[in-house]
């Protein structure tokens, strides 16, 4: 059979609604961009058939920067030596937490790697003074690698770490899956979970009733089929839990980290991981468009690829910033990209349930 043959059986079995396999994935990078988002759109159609486009107003509060995994892909950690090291307070996490609901947020991102003294102790007090404070704020914070931390920093199993923190408040957990290939997790960050333990953690969470999501974090020396990998690894966990309620791919930014000789991802491969993406996962709702990575323009195009959400508003963020990139949104300027991309936006809570339309 041609190469033509076959990828005209694949573009039906894609607008037909069919499952792609991981090889067929890998088939997809070779499209020419706006076919591929094309068949991202009409698979984003199948998943949601409205033409709309969340976002939520949140707050990411990093709380700590010394973290002992120090990845070599991150620069914020202390000891990438571009910041201080600090440690919040109880009343300057609160601050921060009054400051969100001052301009009508509803949701906070506690996040603050793996610190060598914290114990289960330290994360429970931190979630019940938010909690007792604000009841009303929605907390989706801290993530899988944190939550192993925590279980062998204070020889508590994880299950019991999980319940401790939900009993707490917490209500759901981001995946922060980086690039679930232990061949590349190896390298550039070898002192954090492999990704059989970040599937524990996350089976862990649904056995305890809680969801999360699931990102991507690529570009950093891996191989199409490898970003298929990964894409596939979420797929299946999907498949026997309905965990995640939405992807977020991401680029790395090699600047100010300690893997500055890799060639920067483009907003080509971007999009087209958008896509892939969304006609890959046909059992996620959401994919979103990470603006704050990729820049606002990017995103928009990303809505017309298969995107179909905004993701954060958010008042703060700290960790992308450390790389160089510094990227400012607000309500108002998302309000006008969602609608300049032919799409009509809404503010939304934690679930994804609509709040307001505009």
């Amino acid at each position: 059979m041609s190469q033509s043959s076959n990828k005209k059986d694949l573009k039906r079995k894609i607008l037909s609604g069919n499952r792609v396999s991981s090889e067929e994935a890998v088939n997809l990078f070779s499209w020419d961009i706006i076919e591929l988002g094309e068949a991202g759109d009409a698979r984003r159609t199948m998943a949601s058939a409205v033409n709309e486009v969340g976002f939520i107003i949140d707050r990411i509060i990093n709380y700590t920067n010394i973290c002992e995994a120090a990845c070599d892909f991150c620069a914020y950690h202390a000891r990438a030596n571009l910041i201080d090291p600090y440690e919040l307070s109880d009343n300057e996490i609160l601050e921060k937490v009054q400051e969100l609901l001052s301009i009508g947020g509803t949701q906070v991102m506690l996040q603050g790697g793996l610190h060598p003294d914290y114990t289960l102790n330290k994360y429970v007090d931190m979630v019940t003074n938010i909690k007792s404070r604000f009841p009303q704020i929605y907390l989706h914070s801290f993530s899988p690698s944190e939550l192993v931390h925590i279980s062998r920093k204070s020889s508590v199993p994880l299950g019991e770490v999980i319940s401790a923190l939900k009993d707490a408040g917490l209500d759901s957990v981001p995946g922060a899956s980086d690039l679930l290939v232990d061949e590349i997790r190896s390298k550039v960050s070898p002192r954090k979970i492999n990704r059989d333990t970040w599937a524990d953690a996350i089976f862990a969470l649904h056995r305890h009733g809680m969801k999360s999501s699931a990102t991507m974090t690529y570009g950093m020396g891996e191989t199409n089929e490898n970003r298929i990998e990964h894409l596939n690894f979420v797929r299946e966990i999907q498949d026997k839990t309905g965990i995640f309620r939405a992807f977020i791919p991401w680029s790395f930014s090699p600047t100010n980290t300690g893997l500055r000789d890799i060639e920067p991802a483009t907003g080509l491969d971007y999009l087209k991981i958008v896509a892939i993406s969304r006609i890959f996962l046909d059992n996620i709702t959401f994919i979103q468009a990470g603006w704050l990575t990729e820049g606002l323009k990017l995103a928009q195009i990303a809505l017309t690829m298969g995107a179909n959400d905004m993701g954060g508003v958010l008042m703060e963020e700290k960790v992308v910033k450390a790389t160089g990139i510094e990227t400012r949104s607000g309500v108002e300027e998302f309000i006008d990209i969602i609608k300049n991309a032919g799409k009509t936006p809404y503010l939304r809570d934690s679930e994804y349930k609509k709040i307001r339309t505009y």
